[in-house]
């Protein structure tokens, strides 16, 4: 971020704007827009495409820019952007064809379209930068190597908890320190609400039901743990993680876990519910050197064995901007899976579910994800939550079953289960789901 600012000044005086395009015009759309067009010189918010017209304008007007031009075609989009006028559609391949576009935005939060955005940007030559944990911690690894093969940056974005993670993960590594903990303090963890538990949060925040709805039951924090496992090698420690339910603050978590065990399982991604400073992040690493312990215990953070570092917040949409930054000017992705998937998030039943039913979508009535380590998931045939939607039960479940392939009837022709078996086939996982219908 400190050489960020220079950077994207630099790009202002020279009239050479960082242009980003952005898929999605929701909550966070809204906030993101505002921040770019109010407050980030050197970069400049040049089309939205949303599934409905009229929010993409809307999130422009809201960020205070009230002439936008509706396009149709990439020669429309790539004349607006010439011409300094903000542009909309409902087609987000056409920011992926725009010439004139250095990288695309995705933070819709779903994994079908948002694969399609992303296969459609790589073709093109586009950077991707998601605020869509979902899609990395289903399609990640094979999205990265898509990416990798069109010589383009493929990344999570600063500001949502794994990003904030990895950098505080990255600091502490490059002083030389074994980080063996990255975590997420949560305020409240229960399975089992749904939209409807949920409503009245959602309407004060004025957000959707569904989506607060993933942060309450855990798949939310599942899929952002999993991808931060994906991004470092750290695994999980049990399905589910550990969750410790913890009331003091993050420094005390030093006594909570066991270093020698911590290095046994070579790391891992938790969660903790009530720690303060929340909605923080944390990364406890360990530090063999005595020189370094003893100057470690005189800069007050103790005699060790474990260190905690933790960063007290995470501002979303403030910093999804440095992102964009990051890749286009210094090809520097914040989180990306490293090569084969180390974590899953695996679909579990909500309540009791019959045969016949069809799953609903994630952060809704029937299934909520947790976290697995990924050949525990492989061995298992067990089924990613990111492609529950739409599957139709083959048999009765039990609540809190975990779902395995066999056990569903995939939706036909998805393009999210056809690069999900060329990610598992890539990896020689042996979850293949070759039943699909």
């Amino acid at each position: 971020m400190i050489l960020i600012d220079k950077a994207l000044q630099l790009r202002a005086e020279r009239r050479q704007p960082v242009r980003v395009a952005m898929v999605g015009a929701g909550f966070m759309g809204l906030g993101i827009a505002q921040q770019i067009v109010q407050f980030v010189p050197g970069m400049e918010l040049v089309a939205i495409a949303g599934r409905r017209l009229e929010s993409a304008v809307h999130v422009y007007r809201q960020a205070g820019l009230e002439e936008v031009v509706p396009v149709e075609t990439a020669a429309q989009l790539e004349r607006a952007i010439a011409e300094g006028r903000p542009a909309v559609t409902e087609d987000a391949c056409l920011l992926c064809e725009a010439d004139n576009v250095d990288a695309i935005l995705e933070v819709t939060g779903s994994v079908e379209y948002a694969a399609q955005v992303a296969l459609a940007a790589f073709t093109h030559g586009k950077h991707v930068v998601l605020m869509n944990a979902e899609l990395d911690g289903t399609l990640g690894p094979i999205l990265k190597r898509y990416a990798d093969r069109a010589g383009v940056v493929y990344t999570a974005c600063d500001g949502d908890q794994p990003g904030v993670q990895m950098n505080l993960w990255r600091f502490v590594r490059s002083m030389g320190l074994t980080p063996l903990v990255c975590g997420n303090v949560k305020g409240l963890h229960d399975p089992y609400r749904n939209p409807t538990t949920q409503e009245a949060f959602a309407r004060r925040w004025g957000q959707k039901p569904h989506m607060v709805t993933s942060f309450a039951d855990g798949t939310k924090i599942s899929f952002e743990q999993a991808i931060v496992a994906n991004a470092t090698g750290m695994g999980v420690a049990q399905r589910g993680m550990l969750g410790y339910e913890h009331r003091g603050h993050v420094d005390e978590l030093t006594r909570v876990y066991d270093i020698a065990q911590l290095k046994a399982w070579g790391g891992i991604v938790d969660y903790v519910v009530g720690a303060s400073p929340g909605p923080g992040v944390f990364v406890l690493a360990g530090c063999d050197d005595p020189t370094q312990r003893h100057y470690l215990n005189l800069y007050k953070l103790g005699e060790g064995p474990l260190y905690s570092f933790y960063t007290p917040y995470h501002l979303c949409h403030f910093e999804v901007p440095f992102s964009v930054a990051r890749a286009v000017l210094f090809a520097d992705a914040v989180l990306a899976p490293l090569g084969a998937p180390v974590v899953e998030v695996v679909a579990t039943a909500k309540r009791p579910l019959e045969a016949g039913e069809t799953l609903d979508g994630i952060g809704h009535y029937l299934s909520y994800g947790q976290c697995e380590n990924a050949e525990a998931a492989a061995a298992g045939r067990l089924l990613p939550m990111g492609l529950a939607e739409g599957c139709r039960l083959r048999r009765d479940i039990a609540q809190d079953q975990v779902l395995c392939y066999d056990d569903v009837v995939l939706p036909p022709g998805r393009l999210c289960d056809r690069l999900r078996a060329e990610q598992d086939a890539c990896f020689q996982r042996s979850a293949v789901p070759l039943t699909a219908c």
